[in-house]
């Protein structure tokens, strides 16, 4: 589904990626791990249109979209849902809603998203005319994740999901998460949370300084020494 191949991004004389690879196939939860500031965020922010590589391939579906705006990669069916959250906070929860659902063919199916979003949350539901600011954080991550699939995503892209929230939460975040890939969503996970990210995906990508520095399936390496000493304390 999506191939990255030799991707190398920089802020100015800054690299953050270096010749960076990776696979998704359809139907899978592949993660990408590391500690902060490995250049994970950079990653889904480059597949997302919003950063230009320096160097590399990108192809999702078997057509090329590294160099394309945001709003077209958008429009191919890659939904980013951002680090920290970014939902409106002004806005009322059912008006982000709306705003997910603005590609043309998510405003088709817009009331069957919406009754699927309050079924996966239904605090959303609960509070669907309250200010989106006055949630808590970890129902504005619901409402970042709802958003995202107000759009029909064909492949959802999450950046730390888990970001200050509490274990009871964060393990909500990922159940959820494996019920959409179980109901068929493919999902590209950037998580600090290494063991719960290992635990939930298919396969998965060790990115450090930069570099993929390690790759397989997810069970092996949450079975490897390296991954034991460096992220798990083991």
């Amino acid at each position: 589904m999506l191939d990255v191949a030799g991707l190398t991004v920089a802020y100015g004389e800054l690299v953050a990626l270096r010749d960076v690879s990776l696979q998704v196939e359809q139907g899978e939860i592949v993660t990408v791990i590391g500690s902060n500031g490995a250049g994970k965020t950079t990653l889904l922010k480059t597949v997302s249109g919003l950063l230009r590589p320096r160097a590399g391939a990108m192809e999702f579906l078997g057509e090329r979209i590294d160099g394309l705006p945001s709003h077209e990669v958008c429009k191919r069916g890659i939904i980013q849902v951002p680090e920290g959250r970014k939902i409106f906070p002004q806005m009322r929860v059912l008006h982000n809603l709306e705003l997910g659902a603005y590609l043309p063919a998510a405003r088709k199916g817009f009331a069957e998203s919406l009754s699927r979003a309050y079924q996966l949350f239904p605090r959303l539901d609960e509070r669907r005319r309250q200010r989106a600011g006055l949630l808590s954080g970890g129902e504005q991550q619901m409402l970042a994740i709802a958003r995202a699939l107000m759009a029909r995503p064909k492949l959802l892209m999450v950046d730390e999901p888990s970001l200050g929230l509490a274990p009871k939460l964060v393990a909500e975040i990922f159940d959820t998460l494996r019920l959409l890939n179980q109901e068929g969503t493919t999902i590209l996970l950037v998580s600090q949370e290494v063991r719960q990210a290992l635990e939930l995906g298919t396969r998965a990508y060790v990115l450090e300084n930069g570099r993929i520095t390690l790759q397989g399936r997810s069970g092996d390496l949450l079975d490897d020494p390296r991954i034991k000493a460096a992220y798990l304390g083991l």
